[in-house]
């Protein structure tokens, strides 16, 4: 058990923690959410006893190991990868040396490493790559609870969904810090989130949260006009007596209005109205690629690599890292030389790439506004300024030189200039790197409304799911198509493996035959999931119903929702019934 007791903390005249208490179970596992310098990081290293806090103290459980992951850790080593984790595990007897490193690899496998990899040297290594190394030693200590900011930041996707099987099955709890919902969702069973320094503890995954502070946020504003007409209405009285013969009850009011506490109302971010520029449609065939192949010097990165791209399609590009996604991108938009094979873009086809490297992308010395203006002069200057502020480009940050900005502004930028240019096909590498998620949010948004096509690389689950009307996924020999988003990608996968089919052989018959058992057990799960939708909505109106008195109007209008979603729920499962047969 952990205990948070009165904590609070002030950073440059802002209270960052006003008095936050919160019991944390060791088998818990707890996302902690908030804006942007609303304090996740340093409540972790505050728990972590890495910082003080002004007033306040944490207590933990007596003889409780605890296990911290910060955001970002130098780690210097001349050793080679394995011999470096195992050199995080206590090992009490020489004969669990052979064990040790069993299970060193093995944990090595599954953070994405190859055989060749365990074997070199850390010091040669990128800096996502040392991460996974910190992550391994961390996870291998075996704590009771862990203490996670952001791990899934160096992460693939294919080490993304194996991390998250394995918290799912941890018998340790966490606190972790991740901007992926799909990932909380998955993982998490309640919410602490920190706002305008308070914590407030949630039940539920992130999504749940999400509902749950929608409804709370509703009673505060309805609570905040009634006060605010309480407090005006006194005031009033107040102005019109404190001259007179009542100045004394008007002073004693106003001593009882300053006693007053005041409710705040959460910050919101507006909901962006996206007004894209409209777009030349292309042919139905977007894009062709016959036999590329790919090498570094004698590195071979891919070869014979053929995938198809239709008009209004929005394709999520995915692989374990170093089979050659960016490359691929490169090459398609010429970049990279093309080594072999062939590279078609269908009749009046337009592009825009975003690329990774937003540094090298953006000329330094432009301010923001320049930046746009240079790749879409024949966009009005108004229309500029309101895609910027779309992207949370305030007036006055759009005079700010580019080498300026943060991550997340050098991305929020590049995807306004991509927008602006009025091309019909989009070439998106990571576009999600560095946002948080009200930014994901808007990004997203902006890209559903977008009525060209989408070849994107992202490693959030979430943002696929939300965007992709298809998978393509790459291996070092070929590409091969999904119909679906991510999850419906996983299960197809999962199908062809339980058929004992390959990619290939599992690829082509979802593309041939979309009536298959795949389509079948596609529509079984949502029904399941519309079923699983209104027994929430049932119960919940049901204990509605109890705070109501019977005959009233109130009572009637829910008792009538709750009958029609029972009907509606009885023609499901009817259905349901029906599929399983």
């Amino acid at each position: 058990m952990i205990q948070l007791q009165n904590l609070c903390l002030t950073f440059g005249g802002q209270k960052i923690f006003k008095n936050i208490s919160y019991i944390i179970n060791g088998h818990e596992k707890i996302a902690l959410v908030g804006l942007n310098g609303s304090g996740k990081s340093t409540l972790l290293k505050i728990i972590a006893q890495q910082q003080k806090c002004d007033d306040g103290n944490v207590r933990l459980a007596s003889n409780q190991k605890l296990g911290y992951m910060p955001q970002e850790v130098v780690l210097q080593s001349t050793k080679t990868v394995v011999e470096e984790v195992i050199s995080a595990v206590e090992i009490f007897d020489e004969t669990e040396i052979e064990s040790t490193r069993a299970e060193v690899k093995k944990m090595l496998m599954g953070l994405g490493f190859s055989i060749e990899q365990m074997e070199q040297s850390v010091s040669e290594l990128s800096v996502g790559w040392r991460m996974r190394i910190v992550l391994a030693q961390l996870l291998l200590k075996k704590a009771d609870f862990y203490l996670f900011d952001e791990p899934t930041n160096h992460l693939d996707i294919v080490t993304k969904e194996w991390f998250l099987s394995f918290l799912k099955r941890a018998p340790f709890g966490f606190l972790l810090v991740c901007h992926e919902q799909y990932f909380l969702d998955k993982v998490c069973t309640s919410v602490l989130e920190l706002e305008q320094g308070n914590g407030t503890a949630y039940k539920g995954n992130y999504s749940s949260y999400l509902r749950q502070k929608a409804e709370r946020l509703a009673i505060m504003k309805a609570a905040y006009v009634q006060q605010q007409k309480e407090i005006t209405h006194k005031q009033e009285i107040i102005n019109k007596f404190k001259a007179g013969t009542r100045a004394k009850s008007a002073q004693s009011m106003q001593k009882s209005l300053e006693k007053i506490e005041r409710i705040e109302i959460p910050f919101e971010l507006k909901k962006v109205d996206f007004k894209l520029p409209p777009i030349t449609p292309s042919g139905r065939t977007v894009l062709t690629v016959n036999n590329v192949l790919h090498a570094f010097d004698s590195k071979k990165i891919f070869n014979n690599i053929s995938l198809n791209i239709e008009r209004n399609e929005k394709v999520a590009l995915i692989a374990a890292n170093g089979v050659g996604k960016t490359t691929l991108l490169n090459v398609i938009m010429g970049k990279y030389p093309l080594q072999g094979g062939d590279i078609i873009f269908g009749n009046s086809v337009t592009s825009a790439f975003f690329e990774q490297d937003q540094v090298r992308a953006l000329n330094p010395e432009k301010t923001v506004f320049e930046t746009v203006q240079a790749a879409a002069s024949h966009v009005t200057d108004l229309a500029i300024r309101n895609m910027l502020g779309c992207f949370l480009f305030s007036k006055d940050l759009i005079y700010k030189k580019t080498k300026v900005l943060s991550g997340g502004e050098r991305n929020r930028l590049s995807m306004a200039r991509a927008l602006l240019q009025q091309s019909n096909f989009l070439i998106l590498d990571e576009p999600t790197n560095h946002l948080d998620m009200p930014s994901k949010e808007i990004l997203l948004d902006a890209l559903k409304q977008y009525q060209g096509t989408i070849l994107f690389v992202s490693h959030d689950q979430g943002f696929i799911n939300e965007l992709a009307t298809h998978i393509i996924e790459l291996t070092p020999t070929n590409a091969y198509k999904y119909i679906g988003n991510y999850d419906e990608y996983l299960h197809q996968k999962e199908f062809a493996a339980q058929k004992n089919e390959s990619l290939e052989e599992s690829s082509i018959k979802e593309n041939k035959s979309p009536k298959n058992d795949f389509e079948r057990h596609k529509e079984i799960r949502r029904l399941e999931n519309q079923i699983e939708k209104i027994d929430t909505e049932i119960n919940n109106l049901s204990m509605e119903l109890s705070d109501y008195d019977y005959g009233t109007k109130e009572f009637s209008t829910c008792y009538e929702r709750v009958e029609a979603l029972q009907k509606k729920h009885k023609l499901l499962l009817a259905e349901w019934e029906k599929i399983q047969k």
